[in-house]
């Protein structure tokens, strides 16, 4: 364990600010549908991730906040407060605190003792798991969309090294999304501490980081001296706050976060995000989206099909082009209004059926000799995913051809990943991948049924 003592003067924020500028942090996902704030005392949830809850706030997304102990013990010399005096003003001083960042969240305050809460883990754990199921069932999300925000495990705090762990336990097993946010670490540590591969960040525009600022100078029992005697001087002397005064709030990913608890995406999530998008994804407008298209369409083995399955058709507009090269085209979503603006875009095209499963589930009839699995790939979780894969199995015909293709950039939110969904599907013994293409963004792959054969050779200009 650290060792430090809060009167130090600690590490400059000239030198945090020279580490963060020369790298570039992926940005902590906010594709989430509810935030959970962990803090081990009153403070540690504004000066940790103040920026991160008025951002998720003002997005409209419900968040509720825990805070573990009262902080009674934060002066334990001092001559002008008692523990009690402490843990009613810290009390307040939060509640006020979330006030000014999202005034609508629910505050939680668990009082258990400051100092020793290795001895109540399981009051902690309890309550943790009842917050979780609470935005579950407020949300109707999949716990993977949930984001858990707790102190990180590498603190050097002995609370927040326990209050982090658990978080991490818990989020873990309910499937749950988990981040750490570093405060101690600015004090003692230098940039060789961080592990910035597991660290994301979340950048504050200046609303945002105003209200941050507004929201810490609550905390005057921490910030300031409570009188000028010994044993009252600020917990948070003056360099400290410097590190709280960033236009960004870092977050560590924990070093192993099993996927084999997440849940898939739910239906939900998509209806709500066809609802509230005319142009998901930028399909339309998007020149990546297109050229991406383009490719794809280039990568088909053969020039037509008898039987096409596309699976996750969204507002049809790559079904529009597959249509143009199957006979006939069974093209599956189960989110209503993508179908609803599928049939819009394919007015006239009779050889098109459009039909609604929750895949992996639920599964269209009959045998097709091509199959696209094209970016939905890493919204099932290894379970699911490996069901579709049986099921593509079945339905492929025995020269037919499976087209897939996925984002392969981290998304935290998903279950699995686009590099994961082609990783099990080479390990899928009963086909071979037959052409590949593989750029930064994305991954374009074919593949077969044993024995497999080249466009040459179904052309007859090989054996």
């Amino acid at each position: 364990m650290v060792t430090f003592d809060h009167r130090d003067p600690g590490t400059p924020e000239s030198e945090w600010r020279t580490a963060l500028a020369a790298r570039t942090l992926p940005e902590v996902s906010l594709d989430i549908d509810a935030l959970l704030v962990i803090a081990a005392h009153p403070d540690d949830e504004t000066l940790g991730v103040a920026g991160l809850v008025h951002t998720v706030a003002q997005r409209g997304i419900p968040i509720r906040v825990v805070v573990a102990t009262d902080g009674e013990n934060s002066h334990p010399d001092s001559p002008t407060h008692t523990p009690a005096d402490l843990a009613a003003r810290r009390q307040t001083e939060v509640r006020d605190a979330l006030g000014v960042v999202a005034p609508t969240a629910p505050l939680r305050l668990l009082h258990l003792p400051d100092g020793t809460l290795g001895d109540h883990e399981d009051v902690l754990a309890a309550a943790l798991q009842d917050e979780i199921a609470a935005l579950t069932g407020m949300t109707d999300a999949a716990p993977h969309r949930i984001l858990v925000a707790s102190p990180w495990t590498g603190d050097g705090h002995r609370d927040h090294r326990i209050v982090g762990a658990l978080a991490e336990r818990v989020a873990t097993e309910a499937g749950a999304t988990v981040r750490g946010y570093p405060i101690w670490l600015w004090h003692w540590g230098t940039p060789a501490d961080v592990p910035w591969d597991r660290a994301e960040v979340v950048t504050l525009d200046d609303a945002v980081h105003d209200a941050k600022r507004r929201a810490l100078a609550v905390h005057d029992s921490q910030l300031r001296p409570l009188s000028d005697a010994s044993g009252d001087e600020a917990i948070v002397h003056d360099g400290m706050q410097e590190h709280f005064a960033r236009y960004q709030e870092i977050l560590i990913r924990p070093e192993s976060v099993s996927r084999e608890a997440a849940a898939s995406t739910p239906r939900s999530h998509f209806e709500r995000f066809f609802a509230t998008h005319d142009d998901p994804w930028g399909f339309r407008s998007s020149w990546y989206e297109q050229r991406k298209r383009e490719l794809l369409l280039a990568t088909l083995p053969r020039a037509t099909y008898d039987a096409g399955l596309e699976l996750g058709c969204a507002t049809g507009i790559l079904t529009s082009r597959l249509a143009d090269r199957c006979a006939h085209l069974v093209a599956v979503d189960f989110a209503e209004e993508a179908l609803t603006a599928a049939a819009r875009e394919l007015v006239g095209r009779d050889n098109v059926t459009l039909q609604t499963a929750a895949l992996p589930h639920e599964w269209p009839d009959g045998e097709y000799d091509l199959v696209l699995l094209s970016e939905i790939g890493y919204f099932w979780n290894v379970a699911d995913l490996d069901t579709a894969i049986d099921r593509i199995t079945q339905s492929l015909a025995p020269t037919g051809h499976l087209i897939a293709c996925h984002w392969r950039h981290p998304m935290p939110e998903n279950p699995t990943g686009g590099d994961e969904v082609h990783d099990r599907l080479r390990a899928n013994s009963r086909w071979q991948s037959v052409a590949v293409h593989i750029e930064r963004d994305f991954v374009l792959e074919v593949f077969s049924p044993y024995p497999a054969r080249s466009v040459a050779q179904e052309m007859g200009m090989l054996p």
